[in-house]
């Protein structure tokens, strides 16, 4: 009798034991059913290899504002071209008033390294304008008319430089981030009143040395392809990249063009900043938010 139960409690508590693994099972198979339905919780970033932050064109740390917004203090150009205007510099230019090809400059110095970045808009199909950087003064150039030009050319050529000696105290030469209203050549880097004239092409990384042609090392893309980022009759947002001897022009985050240029006779380390304006027409060209960060 004893042994009959001894047997009979042994087989009960086996049987509880079986019960409570299956449980055991049974539930930690719900449990992770449960959680394999459930998002893994995200783990921290552990990696180097991670992206850059998108630019924040209102960033200004680190920068110095060298258009207050409110007035041209600080910057010297015709006053019959250059004014203040709804928070802008702004460059105007008619057949009755024509402002011929000038400049208003920063009066705060010659950087060497830096970036500079604005915005501008152009108006007026004949509309051509950019921005001076290591840029100086200089005397303007003044070209006889050829001797089989119309009396007309003669006449166009004479006003023009009429207007150049009027306004000879504002002209410059050296590199320009060129900005034109038809984007024929916005975002070029164009070199004013040298013989080199338009050195690294929209979409060009190009390279100078001494005694040599400019050399194409590669393309960032085709100019109608960057052309199409290019914004007529509305704000756009530029910058210049001026390190050492590389220049980078960025027009609403498309690099446009790049120059490395290494040749003495032409490069410059440091020099002035300038908007520049020309072309026919009725045209405005507008430039706001002005900000320049100094580099190494």
């Amino acid at each position: 009798m004893i042994a009959r139960l001894r047997k009979q409690h042994q087989g009960f508590v086996e049987m509880t034991l079986a019960t409570a693994v299956l449980v055991l099972v049974v539930a930690g198979s719900s449990a992770i059913s449960a959680n394999a339905q459930q998002p893994a919780a995200p783990r921290p970033a552990t990696s180097r290899f991670v992206q850059p932050e998108p630019i924040n064109f209102d960033d200004h740390v680190g920068w110095t504002q060298i258009f207050d917004g409110k007035s041209l203090a600080g910057w010297d150009g015709p006053s019959d071209v250059w004014s203040y205007e709804d928070g802008a510099i702004v460059g105007k230019s008619s057949p009755e008033h024509p402002s011929g090809t000038t400049n208003i400059i920063w009066q705060g110095g010659e950087p060497a390294n830096f970036v500079l970045k604005l915005e501008m808009k152009l108006e007026g199909t004949g509309a051509n304008g950019g921005v001076q950087y290591r840029s100086h003064l200089h005397p303007p150039t003044l070209r006889t008319p050829p001797a089989d030009a119309t009396e007309e050319v003669k006449k166009r050529m004479m006003d023009g430089q009429a207007l150049a000696q009027r306004h000879a105290k504002w002209n410059m030469t050296g590199y320009q981030a060129d900005f034109d209203y038809n984007n024929r050549y916005t975002g070029q880097l164009y070199e004013q009143d040298t013989p080199r004239g338009i050195v690294a092409w929209r979409g060009q990384v190009v390279a100078t040395e001494p005694g040599k042609k400019p050399t194409l090392l590669g393309t960032l893309g085709s100019s109608d392809e960057l052309k199409s980022f290019i914004k007529p009759d509305e704000w756009n947002q530029v910058e210049i990249i001026a390190d050492g001897n590389t220049l980078t022009h960025i027009i609403n985050g498309h690099v446009m063009s790049i120059l490395v240029d290494t040749d003495p006779a032409y490069s410059q380390a440091k020099g002035l900043i300038a908007l520049e304006i020309e072309g026919g027409g009725v045209l405005k060209i507008s430039h706001r938010n002005i900000w320049l960060k100094t580099l190494p």
